[in-house]
């Protein structure tokens, strides 16, 4: 329920009617092969998370499989993602709350989401879930609701209607694929980000009861569950109605509930986007928080975010015993484990208090954006996140990669969740990745998401470069006097 509460945002509420604009009904075929392409990522994902438990996820396998830049980069570039999200999701949520009250200005009530919210964060984990698992339902059961009166209303059973069949799908208005392969191609640019935020799974997992298990559990069962509501939400929006029945900045199910006659659909859908917003918010708030206190656990980040709690001592590291420590790479350290075998980041109930503040410090500073620039910074945010995310699964790409092989030789048997036609079709998953990155920088619309990510990396990377050298010229003999 966390990955569907991380994942089921705005994105997909009111951003897949960009999507359908250009793909009309491919648009199905572009959240297949975004979602495909998700699954793959977080099946790599699964398999590391499962095998090495760290609060840290992906960041922690990068540092152990390639290297400390690499670690370093993933989870400065993941954090970095997650904070200005954190605004744009408040932003966001700001947006529909002053439609309904229009006496209070946009950014008070981004900063009141922000106070609730940290505040929320910084209760008990177990308060933490369960906040966000009732989120979570009301999104999932929107979604139901949803996919259940379409079918009937495709299917001519609801009360005034006729069925619709397959006609708007494959016979109306340029049928099926009304702007060719490329438009589906431009809808998968439009929708791959609406999958961002399933990561924060395996970073969850790492402080249940037993890690290994409750990631190989999730990851199963959320990327497919993932796709199923996409896939399908966007089957039923274009069989109901055409593809050109929707309107630009609408909710495509906005439209289709109103053309079934549904009261106050409008209003409920608000609702629902409303909820999702603060749902991620809350999701990626907890995401930011532990991947920055992992990175202060590995040295990383400064050493005052790993005050915990409720008296949890930071998680003690287990020296000598993890896959690939002190070897394959100079300089590269296997990362923090808590002591049932990977909970570090707050286990056992404990909230890492100094590492959520850090992390919602962007949200609050978005307040002044809003009082400032309340029309454009919504945009800007959007741009300033941009294809991070993509730079970040390639990441996890690369490091499964090379920590399979680790992992084979080492300790086959922490391999519960293994990715599939390994390594092949991770390759094709990083082939594919490179190849969207391209289609965005070749396109005027998105190319500014493409330079504001590759410039973040390019100064993480310098960063890294920069402590990895300070690093190797501490280690030279001689450099102490002797």
């Amino acid at each position: 329920m966390l990955g569907l509460g991380g994942v089921m945002g705005a994105g997909l509420f009111v951003g897949s009617g960009a999507g359908i604009a250009v793909a009309g009904p491919g648009i199905v075929v572009s959240y297949l092969v975004a979602g495909a392409l998700v699954t793959c990522v977080m099946r790599m994902l699964g398999e590391m998370s499962a095998a090495l438990p760290a609060s840290g996820s992906f960041s922690v396998h990068a540092e152990r499989g390639l290297g400390r830049w690499a670690g370093f980069t993933a989870g400065w570039m993941y954090w970095f993602m997650l904070v200005v999200v954190l605004a744009v999701e408040a932003t966001g949520a700001a947006g529909i709350a002053h439609g309904w009250l229009p006496g209070v200005p946009q950014w008070a009530w981004v900063g009141a989401f922000m106070l609730v919210f940290t505040v929320s964060n910084l209760a008990a984990v177990r308060s933490f879930g369960e906040f966000e698992f009732w989120f979570a339902a009301l999104k999932v059961a929107a979604i139901v609701l949803f996919l259940l009166l379409g079918v009937l209303a495709i299917l001519g059973l609801l009360p005034d209607t006729r069925a619709v069949g397959l006609h708007n799908l494959t016979g109306a208005r340029g049928g099926f694929l009304p702007s060719g392969w490329d438009g589906v191609l431009s809808g998968v640019l439009a929708v791959v980000f609406a999958f961002g935020g399933l990561e924060v799974v395996t970073i969850a997992a790492a402080e249940s009861d037993d890690p290994a298990v409750s990631v190989a559990r999730a990851v199963r069962s959320a990327a497919y569950r993932i796709v199923f509501f996409y896939v399908g939400s966007m089957l039923v929006i274009v069989t109901v109605l055409p593809w050109t029945a929707q309107k630009a900045g609408l909710s495509p199910y906005v439209t289709v509930l109103d053309a079934l006659r549904v009261p106050s659909a409008a209003t409920i859908m608000n609702i629902v986007v409303f909820v999702a917003l603060l749902s991620s918010l809350n999701a990626n708030l907890y995401g930011s928080s532990r991947m920055i206190f992992s990175l202060a656990e590995r040295g990383e980040a400064p050493k005052a975010l790993l005050k915990v709690a409720q008296g949890v001592p930071r998680a003690e590291r287990r020296r000598g015993e993890d896959v690939g420590e002190g070897e394959d790479h100079e300089g590269a350290r296997a990362p923090a484990l808590g002591p049932s075998g990977g909970r570090g980041g707050g286990g056992g109930g404990g909230v890492p208090r100094r590492a959520v503040f850090a992390s919602v410090v962007f949200g609050f500073v978005s307040v002044v954006l809003n009082l400032k620039w309340p029309d454009t910074v919504f945009l800007y945010l959007l741009n300033a996140a941009g294809a991070v995310l993509l730079y970040v699964w390639a990441l996890i790409a690369a490091t499964q990669l090379r920590l399979r092989r680790l992992l084979e030789r080492e300790a086959p048997e922490r391999l519960v969740l293994r990715m599939w036609a390994y390594p092949w079709l991770s390759r094709a998953v990083l082939v594919v990745m490179a190849a969207v990155l391209g289609l965005m920088a070749h396109d005027p619309s998105t190319r500014p998401q493409v330079l504001w990510s590759t410039g973040a990396l390019a100064v993480l990377l310098a960063v890294a470069g920069a402590r990895e050298l300070r690093a190797r010229r501490a280690r030279r003999p001689g450099q102490d006097g002797t």
